[in-house]
């Protein structure tokens, strides 16, 4: 019923900038939304939670990342980025993003993306 779909994943140089952005789709409407987050997965490793962003205003951000990373919203557009700067090799990663919510049927629904390659390198 709900769709999310990534974009802006690539190759960077370290030091340089991402935009990743997801795009929510599908029944929208009908979920109520409780929190939106980025994750990502490197071959052999666990899945992280890189950022979050609870409805109601805070976020968290890994220790790895804070201060050069930016979980936002934009209710309009049913979109939520993740702005990344002063990228490291070791950010390299196929990022996901996540929405948990909402309907009369599902609780507290986790919705994945498919995820995009981010790969940080000279």
């Amino acid at each position: 019923q709900v769709q999310l779909v990534e974009s802006g994943g690539g190759l960077v140089q370290p030091g340089g900038s991402l935009r990743l952005s997801c795009t929510l789709s599908g029944a929208v409407s009908e979920v109520i939304f409780v929190s939106y987050s980025w994750y990502r997965q490197a071959p052999g490793r666990e899945r992280e939670l890189v950022a979050s962003l609870k409805v109601g205003g805070n976020t968290n951000y890994a220790d790895s990342v804070r201060g050069r990373f930016t979980i936002s919203k934009d209710n309009i557009k049913n979109t939520f980025d993740l702005q990344m700067s002063s990228l490291k090799p070791e950010d390299t990663a196929v990022y996901f993003c996540n929405a948990v919510g909402s309907t009369i049927m599902t609780i507290g629904h986790s919705y994945w993306g498919q995820g995009t390659q981010v790969t940080v390198s000279s």
